[in-house]
């Protein structure tokens, strides 16, 4: 089924013009975009929204920041084993940093999604607590993903200063940036890519009956093609450190325009070659994996 045609047959009110806003909505598949999720309510709305939006992952950034300048010298990659200290974290604190860090990165990228939520509940006079709830389902995913960083981390802690002049650690760090790279031409990004920039057809198809339990479950199941979209290139966290600003910055700018330009497919493969070059750069240039961990 055309995503039109399910908006039309699920939620009648989002193709109405009269009550739904001034400005016309996505009438096409070609048109379910997250640009178009922006005309489902009005500009005082969406500025609302998005102001949230933004403060919540400013904040974020905030403690991000702080937290990686307070671990400065600490080993949080493979690319810095030998050349900093061993510190140690207890599960709940990484945790913490993690979920943090992720709303720092991931919340501004999610306004379309979060308008087209909020379009449909209030069309339901649900109010804004589903849509909360759809967010907390969101990042919920995304704190349970923490858990894998968590274990890296761990394991680099088990590791001595002579393992930064290995062989084999070149090659685990040149192969988990090719890995990432080669995922950028999947089927599967494309999949969960698409999701990504199809708000409309999204909430239309994981509605599960609205309510908070429905939002909760709707938001958790984006943040899972959230994840499937971005997890490669978070994982290039592991090699050059799990706090590295710079490449979480990079990041940042990179999931952003994937998510909102209609040729975002592309640069993900642009940015996919790029980790492949730079993977086997660090296989045959061990020099490499410090010079991009700093």
């Amino acid at each position: 089924m055309e995503p039109q045609r399910a908006v039309e047959q699920a939620h009648p009110v989002l193709v109405e013009r009269p009550r739904l806003t001034t400005t016309s909505a996505a009438k096409t598949p070609e048109d379910d975009t997250p640009r178009a999720a922006f005309a489902l309510l009005s500009w005082r709305i969406n500025l609302v929204v998005v102001i949230v939006l933004v403060v919540l992952s400013a904040v974020a950034w905030r403690s991000t920041i702080a937290d990686a300048n307070a671990m400065r010298g600490m080993v949080m990659g493979l690319g810095q084993i030998g050349s900093r200290f061993q510190g140690t974290m207890s599960a709940a604190a990484l945790l913490a940093m993690w979920t943090t860090m992720m709303a720092a990165m991931m919340l501004p990228t999610v306004a379309p999604i979060v308008l087209a939520h909020l379009a449909v509940t209030r069309r339901r006079r649900g109010g804004f607590l589903p849509t909360i709830a759809f967010v907390g389902g969101y990042l919920l995913v995304w704190t349970a993903v923490g858990v894998l960083p968590m274990l890296a981390y761990w394991g680099l802690a088990q590791l001595d200063d002579e393992a930064g002049q290995s062989r084999w650690l070149h090659a685990l760090a040149g192969s988990t940036l090719i890995v990432a790279g080669v995922y950028q031409f999947t089927a599967l990004k494309r999949v969960c890519l698409d999701g990504c920039q199809s708000p409309l057809a999204f909430i239309v198809s994981h509605d599960f009956g609205g309510g908070l339990t429905g939002a909760l479950r709707a938001g958790a199941v984006h943040g899972l093609y959230c994840l499937g979209c971005c997890w490669a290139v978070m994982a290039v966290l592991v090699v050059v450190g799990l706090m590295n600003l710079m490449w979480m910055a990079a990041m940042v700018v990179l999931f952003f325009i994937e998510k909102h330009w209609r040729h975002g497919l592309v640069l993900a493969k642009v940015a996919g070659t790029g980790l492949l070059i730079l993977g086997l750069a660090v296989m045959a240039w061990p020099a490499v994996l410090a010079l991009i961990s700093q």
